[in-house]
């Protein structure tokens, strides 16, 4: 545990500062400890999930251990920046959750340290792990982004490890499938064969069977030699001479044993990777800004001429010369003509004629309007997915600031450590980060939203809670108090308190039962007064609720003495009344009157319709109980009056 002895914590004296570097040094040690953890933890639990996304093109390749560990490596490399967020956020809450469980936050307050001031090392660390974010961002991820899709590409043109299974086709091996009807595990060998070729067309295919054969790959992996013993081939002789004849010759051969060589690429060849260069993944920041540039000068182009084209074919129309401008077009459609009477004097076979035409026109124009809006949308995708990831590298660097002053101020108002609390919190943030970041990305990138509006929506709605959460912490803020906030909402949706009053192993004043019993009298006569006035079970007025209300001072009277009652009667050893006190409800004195204290508050509450509505019925509800309430108060008051008569007519016996 953390003592600092001097009671001159506060000042710039050369023996003060030393001290308050040995504090720096020791927070940043069990900051570094567990961020080294959470790091390795996060980066794995990452690397998994990623893993299991595209396990589907790892299986069944054959890949050796070189490939598998340049793609475990990259792949590595391209989430160091999506885990030092939460590596950062993970392990600020555990450190300071553990400084304020053992009680060493308070004594760094005590002595006048600020929790802003204990948190300046950690600071500088949070601040060096955002650079550290945006270089990986910048140099290092793009690299890995383009190694691991360059790997994926080469994967997926690898042909499949040799795995013949039993009972089923095997389409493995090009421009073959495979039948085996039973496989020996120890020797390798294979019973009943089936071969079917398709090197050509249909007339060039074979049908191999065979009672037993062997598969082996050469020894450059580039074909496959298939032994077989026992059987017989089956084959379509092509003919140049049978013109339009149906009729195909084949050949049939019986072979004791044969070989059979077939091409069979087995071995791993890295893709070319200039297809994907041009993915905005795989650039730096300053490669994003030459490749928008690039992509706004290809597309303004595409666009020119886009519009050129229909400036010259769209508006130049069939019963006038062609126009090179849209002022000539305007020009000559002033010209006085007019087309229904032009039609109207064809013959039926000109019209059918002049219709399909013009549906074959509009057609022909709609369709090449569509491809060209394909062409135009890419491009205004590919430039938006620039836009997105140069502003990730800014925004998942400064992620790395906010979770810290998320993670560390709710850490020390928690102040719980270990692997509990601390990581239910941070996943829960994280989550909610993920929502919104996640959400945004898709949303700019569809072009919905604004790219800004997107990529900053994530930061914007965490960074006020990080400043509020900061604040808080910094000025020993309750609002994480769990029995507050269980309190509030017991009050709000009317759980009951039940009572507990527990005997006294030593009592200094025993209670005066005979005023207490005249008291009781005295509320049991006030209760029915009360209700005899209010009418409980009626729905309250909206207008005295929300507008003209009034407190109920009686209630709170009746409370007042109530609770002086038993406050008295707890001090007593006989188990009736002890029993009795306890059945005494906690009166609610306000909810049935009124939402609020304030006015304004109960005016709002009554504009916003559901609000109002919910208010309204909750105190319906809270006048039905206290009616309920004071019936059990006066059964339980005769019930101590009528017992305390009792323990007065024995005591006067003796």
């Amino acid at each position: 545990m953390l003592i600092l002895h001097d009671e001159h914590a506060i000042g710039f004296r050369p023996s003060e500062m030393f001290r308050i570097k040995k504090l720096d040094l020791y927070i940043s040690r069990q900051f570094g400890v567990l961020f080294a953890g959470t790091f390795l933890i996060c980066q794995f639990v990452l690397m998994m999930q990623f893993l299991w996304q595209y396990v589907d093109r790892l299986i069944g390749k054959g890949l050796s251990m070189e490939v598998l560990g340049q793609f475990f490596w990259y792949m590595g490399l391209m989430l160091v920046p999506q885990a030092l967020p939460l590596a950062i956020l993970l392990s600020s809450l555990i450190a300071y959750g553990n400084l304020g469980e053992s009680s060493e936050l308070t004594a760094i307050k005590a002595s006048g340290v600020s929790l802003l001031r204990s948190m300046r090392s950690l600071m500088v660390i949070a601040a060096v792990s955002a650079v550290l974010s945006f270089y990986f961002q910048n140099q290092v991820a793009p690299h890995a982004q383009m190694k691991i899709m360059q790997l994926f590409m080469s994967m997926k043109q690898k042909s499949p490890e040799l795995e013949i299974p039993e009972g089923i086709f095997y389409d493995g091996i090009p421009n073959s499938n495979i039948y085996v009807q039973k496989k020996d595990l120890k020797t390798g060998r294979l019973y009943g064969i089936m071969i079917y070729r398709m090197t050509g067309s249909y007339e060039d295919q074979a049908i191999i069977l065979a009672d037993s054969g062997m598969i082996q790959s050469t020894a450059e992996k580039k074909h496959l030699l298939i032994s077989l013993w026992s059987g017989e081939w089956f084959e379509n002789m092509e003919s140049q001479q049978m013109g339009n004849s149906a009729a195909v010759p084949y050949r049939r051969e019986t072979f004791a044993s044969k070989r059979i060589l077939l091409d069979y690429d087995g071995d791993f060849n890295l893709a070319d990777a200039s297809s994907i260069s041009t993915n905005a993944k795989t650039k730096s920041l300053s490669q994003l800004t030459v490749g928008i540039d690039s992509l706004r000068h290809v597309y303004d182009s595409i666009g020119h001429a886009f519009y050129t084209d229909a400036q010259r074919s769209i508006y130049a129309m069939p019963y006038m010369p062609r126009k090179d401008s849209l002022r000539d077009v305007q020009a000559a459609m002033k010209e006085s003509y007019n087309i229904d009477s032009v039609y109207a004097r064809l013959s039926p076979e000109a019209k059918l004629r002049v219709l399909n035409t013009a549906l074959n026109e509009a057609q022909t124009q709609v369709s090449d309007l569509d491809f060209k809006s394909i062409v135009t949308s890419d491009g205004d995708r590919f430039i938006r997915e620039h836009k997105i990831e140069m502003i990730n590298k800014f925004t998942l660097a400064l992620t790395c600031l906010i979770f810290f002053f998320i993670g560390a101020p709710l850490g020390a108002i928690i102040r719980k450590g270990g692997i509990g609390i601390p990581v239910i919190v941070s996943v829960l943030v994280f989550i909610i980060y993920f929502i919104l970041d996640n959400t945004g990305y898709r949303m700019a990138r569809m072009g919905m939203w604004t790219i800004a509006f997107g990529k900053g929506l994530a930061p914007v709605v965490l960074t006020p809670l990080a400043a509020f959460v900061t604040y808080k912490a910094n000025n020993d803020s309750v609002v994480f108090n769990l029995d507050q906030w269980a309190d509030w909402f017991r009050r709000m949706f009317g759980l009951r308190v039940k009572r507990s009053i527990q005997g006294k192993e030593v009592i200094i004043h025993d209670p005066l039962y005979v005023e207490d019993a005249a008291a009781l009298e005295t509320i049991t006569a006030e209760v029915k007064a009360y209700s005899a006035r209010h009418n409980l079970r009626k729905a309250p007025d909206p207008v005295k609720v929300f507008f003209t209300y009034h407190s109920d001072h009686a209630i709170e009277e009746i409370s007042r003495k109530l609770e002086s009652v038993i406050k008295d009667l707890g001090n007593t050893r006989d188990k009736y009344i002890l029993t009795a006190i306890n059945k005494y409800p906690i009166l609610a004195v306000k909810a049935h009157t009124r939402p609020f204290s304030r006015r304004w508050l109960n005016v709002v509450s009554a504009v916003i319709v559901p609000v109002g509505l919910f208010i309204y019925f909750r105190m319906w509800g809270f006048r039905i109980r206290l009616l309920h309430d004071l019936r059990t108060i006066v059964g339980v008051n005769d019930g101590i009056v009528e017992h305390v008569k009792e323990m007065q007519e024995k005591k006067a016996v003796k």
